[in-house]
């Protein structure tokens, strides 16, 4: 297990030095696509025409997507970066996330079946936890419950807000019942754990 923890530290390490760099590069590039678009330069130049025929054509997708929404068409590199950032972001937090379960799932193997208990109690917290948090961004981004990709969150979660929505009244259009609901998870996590202990 070491061999693949130290592995995986590996990659992790090189995916942040890649991905910092093509967070530069999209960088790059979006400042520039954004002043030929703002006409910052000339849009005669041979700058504007290199980077509507070669630049340009990467921000597309996103581009369509800004426009669908409302939004301006030369914000599009912007968005881009962003995304960039925020997957990169994700991608690297994931992948600490696993190194760090399988760490755990390494020490709880040594401990026998009490450290195997400990560790299917907190992947069991750990997932409740992480339910109440797609479900806060799922509101967010207006997702409907229904959708396969956070349809699963309400199930676990809803036998937990129900009751606290009855007992906390929202605050304005504010919902707090995930909040409590996450914070009384972390206490019950550290109650069941010292029974182990």
């Amino acid at each position: 297990m070491t061999t693949i923890i130290g592995a995986l530290d590996a990659f992790i390490a090189v995916l942040r030095i890649l991905l910092f760099g093509g967070g530069v590069l999209v960088a790059a590039l979006a400042g520039l696509s954004y002043v030929v678009r703002t006409r910052r330069v000339s849009p005669f130049s041979s700058v504007a025409r290199l980077t509507r025929d070669s630049i340009d054509p990467l921000f597309a997708p996103v581009e369509r997507r800004v426009i669908r929404a409302g939004g301006r068409p030369a914000s599009a590199p912007w968005w881009t970066l962003a995304a960039v950032v925020i997957g990169g972001i994700v991608v690297i937090s994931v992948l600490g996330f696993v190194r760090q379960q399988i760490a755990m799932a390494t020490v709880a193997a040594t401990m026998g079946p009490r450290g195997l208990a400990t560790l299917l109690v907190s992947w069991t917290f750990g997932l409740l936890q992480l339910a109440l948090l797609v479900r806060v961004a799922s509101s967010w981004f207006q997702i409907a419950p229904h959708s396969p990709w956070v349809r699963w969150s309400f199930g676990l979660t809803e036998w937990l807000l129900r009751p606290l929505r009855g007992i906390i009244p929202p605050l304005g259009m504010m919902d707090v019942s995930p909040i409590v609901a996450y914070f009384l998870l972390s206490i019950l996590e550290k109650g069941v754990l010292s029974l182990f202990n």
